[in-house]
């Protein structure tokens, strides 16, 4: 078995029913990417990176059970790998069995100890736990061997700004970016994390600069060009679509809701990202009678990609939609389920199934075409907070994402996605409420309560004290760090101290600030 990768390399026709596997795996065709794999490991049983694609492979699959195993006899194979290991647990993270992928990262430290990349890899779970002196136990490790690593003392400036010292954090970052050390990465993320934190030091012209030459860098990094293009072209295609809907066809997709009810209610909490979602979910999730998913990859996996996916060749039409087959839904809606539930053991009691993510607020139509007796939550904030948010965040650039690298693009997004569901409101037909993020933060039993009544629940006592029951959670959400904070109105008009930065976008924004009752 030691042979067998240099065996497999030896065989041109094997490696290229390798590259056809992965290629399958890259376009979501797992299924046959499992016939090749498993393959190929019947041949060449020692190759762990066979094994690890093929669990790849197997999760798309939703075969949860084969992906763990291919994913343990990956490791078996390959005990000492600190890159395999770290991407093990990388995989484990998306399937939510988090202790195996804290483990991964543990082990993989244990097998180089002197491992930049393990031990940060390690760092980051921890701060992501909110373990801040554990991940700053990893990061003085890597500091004692390599004390003037740019990327070490980058990860350590953010533990800093975590721990609240702000000033120390900017002097470390200031003289990160003097010295020029590190590569793009560090470039553009020591620019950006000083960009947050002079605006948490309340100088926001200091942050607004450091921020517009982070997202420079970033566009100067990556062909963003095409991302543009990629997530405009879909805006594009999904406007048509949506413009040729009528409350007529929403009405029969809700008629046409499955004769067998799933047993529980289903709600989706959407809206524009940044605009309260995590907060909200939070409240809802401490309710005994809401089992919460946050960031789930299942709608957007199972659905989306499926029925209309980015760089589909042609767009999708809504006569297509409209007969979707009920045979067809059936199996969307199955898929769904079983990718949601995944990370929930046992056979879940909750009543209501809560889907919290705003992105897919894009493809409500699919929603609704899927799932009828769907409950909708819009979260709303004003726009201009909104927007100006999102361009704070640091987030892995997609074509939905590369959005975020300038005010113009981020406004642009906030229209398109907006749009879908202000022509969602003016067509109706399915089951529907807004909620202010600022209502939540300045009243949040009222609130809560009034959103929690939708759901067809009374309000409990928990909700009130839901940063408790998120301090033993794992966030998903980029905004996790801020999970557990007591509510408060600080980032409440935040907006205003942009308002220089925000002059050009003002009135891209402003009919969308009378739509949903703010103040221009």
């Amino acid at each position: 078995m030691p042979n067998d990768l240099a065996k497999l390399q030896r065989s041109p026709r094997e490696v290229a029913r390798w590259q056809q596997a992965q290629q399958m795996v890259l376009g979501e065709r797992h299924a046959s990417a499992l016939t090749n794999y498993r393959e190929l490991v019947k041949r060449f049983p020692g190759v762990a990176q066979l094994w690890f694609e093929l669990g790849i492979a197997a999760a798309g699959q939703l075969d949860f059970v084969a992906a763990e195993l291919a994913f343990r006899q990956a490791e078996t194979l390959a005990p000492k790998d600190v890159s395999l290991l770290v991407l093990l647990a990388q995989q484990y993270q998306r399937l939510r069995k988090l202790d195996q992928a804290r483990a991964c990262l543990e082990r993989a430290v244990a097998a180089d100890p002197t491992s930049i990349h393990a031990r940060l890899s390690l760092a980051a779970w921890f701060e992501r736990e909110r373990r801040l002196d554990a991940a700053w136990v990893c990061v003085e490790a890597c500091l004692a061997r390599h004390p003037q690593n740019a990327q070490v003392r980058c990860v350590q400036a953010l533990l800093l700004q975590r721990q609240g010292k702000l000033a120390e954090a900017e002097t470390l970052l200031r003289d990160i970016i003097q010295s020029g050390g590190g590569d793009s990465n560090v470039k553009f993320s020591s620019r950006h994390l000083l960009g947050v934190v002079l605006d948490e030091s309340g100088r926001p012209a200091e942050a607004i600069r450091w921020l517009l030459e982070a997202k420079n860098l970033a566009r100067q990094m990556n062909n963003t060009a095409r991302m543009e293009q990629d997530y405009d072209r879909a805006a594009f295609r999904r406007r048509n679509l949506l413009a040729t809907l009528t409350p007529e066809v929403v009405r029969r997709w809700r008629a046409e809701a499955p004769a067998t009810p799933l047993g529980r209610g289903l709600a989706l909490l959407g809206g524009h990202p940044r605009s309260g979602t995590t907060l909200l979910e939070q409240i809802l999730g401490a309710h005994p009678g809401v089992l919460a998913f946050d960031e789930s990859e299942a709608f957007a996996h199972q659905i989306w990609n499926e029925l209309a996916p980015m760089n589909a060749p042609q767009a999708l039409k809504l006569d297509a939609l409209d007969g979707l087959p009920v045979s067809h839904r059936a199996g969307l809606r199955s898929r769904y389920f079983k990718s949601l539930l995944r990370e929930a053991p046992g056979e879940p009691t909750a009543q209501v199934l809560l889907d919290k993510n705003p992105s897919p607020t894009a493809a409500l139509h699919l929603w609704l075409r899927v799932f009828p007796e769907l409950k909708v939550i819009i979260a709303l904030r004003d726009p201009r907070d909104v927007v100006l948010s999102c361009f704070f965040q640091n987030l892995m650039l997609t074509p939905t994402n590369a959005n975020f690298l300038t005010l113009e693009r981020t406004a642009i997004h906030y229209a398109d996605l907006m749009d879908v569901w202000l022509r969602f409101r003016e067509l109706g037909g399915f089951d529907w409420i807004e909620t202010r993020y600022e209502d939540v933060v300045c009243n949040l039993e009222a609130e809560g309560r009034r959103v929690t009544e939708f759901l067809g629940l009374a309000w409990h006592p928990d909700q009130a004290n839901h940063s408790a029951t998120a301090a033993n959670k794992f966030v998903f959400s980029p905004t996790y760090a801020a999970a557990t904070q007591p509510v408060h109105q600080r980032a409440v008009g935040r907006w205003q101290r942009y308002a220089e930065a925000l002059a050009p976008i003002q009135e891209k924004l402003a009919p969308y600030c009378k739509a949903f009752g703010y103040d221009v």
